[in-house]
């Protein structure tokens, strides 16, 4: 066995891939602000474009994703940063349809990861979201609410259809 992680392969296309995009990497010495003024909290799903949704580029927004989308303490922090330091004026809080932290339930789903894991994963909280409306609008409170999160920050909450690429706003 090699101890060595800079020998092996699993990386080796994702490299490639990165010296293709370094060639014509353009954000060197980017302030990193947002300049679009907009932070979008939203999930880790891959059918998700943040930025290409909202006709956005690199650079205009900051971006928080996780586990359907939801607003917790590290979103929060990563809000009021962004809120202070970054820019930020627009607060979008966007999960998405077909989400697979809505389809089972808490137990559901610790029995599913401890099978393919092969060990228990009963400890493991997952925060599937039974209700995703119910949800939606708890978070978006939560921003709203927030004590560090001034009342002249525009926050909305929106549901992204995966299927058709639109926003429907729900709070």
């Amino acid at each position: 066995m090699n101890d060595n992680p800079t020998a092996t392969t699993e990386f080796d296309d994702l490299l490639a891939a990165n010296r293709t995009f370094a060639q014509q990497f353009d954000f060197g010495g980017f302030d990193g602000i947002a300049h679009a003024g907009v932070a979008i909290v939203t999930c880790m799903d891959s059918r998700i474009a943040p930025l290409g949704m909202l006709g956005l580029q690199p650079g205009d927004a900051k971006i928080f994703r996780n586990p359907g989308g939801r607003v917790t303490a590290a979103a929060l922090e990563a809000l009021v940063l962004g809120v202070h330091l970054l820019n930020v004026q627009r607060i979008l809080v966007v999960p998405h349809t077909r989400c697979a932290m809505t389809k089972f339930s808490e137990v559901e789903l610790r029995e599913i990861i401890g099978e393919k894991a092969g060990s228990d994963a009963s400890w493991q909280g997952f925060h599937v979201i039974p209700d995703q409306e119910a949800a939606l609008k708890a978070d978006v409170m939560a921003v709203r609410s927030h004590p560090l999160i001034p009342d002249t920050i525009s926050v909305g909450g929106f549901i992204y259809d995966v299927d058709s690429g639109l926003l429907d706003r729900r709070a």
